[in-house]
């Protein structure tokens, strides 16, 4: 299958903005790319990329003062395929880990480990090692946190969503993650597209979406406690240790989102006659 994928920003700036941009899909999708999302910005500006230390790409470039317009249309080649549930992956032991799944392990601005550890292993202790684990953590978080915009703000950590029991994905992702590293599972945070393929309506409005993946069996797997069931259609923009390390943006100086839109569309291809 084929998902149309892209998003509109509009920025208004009262100065020139320095900016890092982290809006491009993970080069890991790179060969499932039909259309690039090359992106584009109204007025033009220079724009020069990097890869950051988590491997995601990302633009720099210096806003002007007044509305700028960000965006990018693509389409992406999908298997179509549910995200993957293995029942039987092992969680291995912390001496037997891959060193660079070790930083996965540690507490990171959002997501506590000191705080949580031991709400952790009193709520999951007698839970089975592994896959079971996750998803039992997964279920919990589910269960506990009540979506809503309204209940999101940029300084929330897993800790405090653990105590106001609301949230938005990305509050799920952190609450999951770091109970997760509290058990010795490596978790990183996934931001990314996420559209509603597959699913009945009524239908939300459209955003990027956040999840994790967490290090089990010799490899990551997908996991969303926002969600809590396999999704169709999922495509990556950037890992991190949590949200600090993969926003879409971070400016430099004053600035002001105006405009926010996400798309992400299955492509209905129709037979020529």
């Amino acid at each position: 299958m084929k998902i149309r994928i892209g998003y509109e920003l509009i920025y208004s700036c009262p100065q020139p903005t320095p900016m890092i941009l982290t809006l491009n899909v993970h080069y890991t999708r790179a060969s499932d790319m039909v259309v690039p999302d090359y992106l584009m910005a109204d007025p033009p500006v220079p724009m020069s990329a990097y890869r950051d230390g988590f491997g995601n790409w990302c633009t720099r470039i210096v806003a002007p003062s007044g509305l700028l317009r960000l965006s990018a249309d693509a389409v992406v080649r999908d298997t179509g395929l549910p995200d993957a549930v293995v029942p039987q992956a092992r969680q291995i032991p912390v001496a037997e880990l891959p060193d660079d799944t070790l930083q996965f392990l540690l507490g990171s601005r959002y997501c506590e480990t000191d705080r949580l550890s031991d709400i952790a292993w009193s709520l999951f202790g007698n839970t089975p090692a592994g896959w079971a684990r996750v998803q039992a953590i997964c279920d919990y978080v589910h269960r506990h946190i009540e979506f809503g915009y309204q209940y999101a703000r940029p300084t929330k950590s897993a800790f405090e969503v653990f105590q106001e029991r609301a949230g938005v994905c990305r509050d799920y992702a952190h609450l999951a993650i770091a109970f997760c590293r509290c058990m010795n599972i490596p978790a990183r945070y996934c931001t990314g597209y996420l559209g509603d393929i597959g699913m009945p309506p009524p239908y939300a409005e459209m955003d990027f979406a956040g999840w994790l993946e967490a290090w089990l069996d010799g490899q990551w797997y997908t996991f969303d406690p926002r969600n809590n069931t396999p999704r169709i259609g999922r495509v990556l923009i950037a890992r991190g240790r949590d949200a600090a390390d993969v926003p879409i943006s971070t400016t430099f100086g004053p600035n002001m989102l105006q405009h926010f839109k996400v798309h992400t569309d299955e492509v209905v291809e129709t037979l020529d006659t």
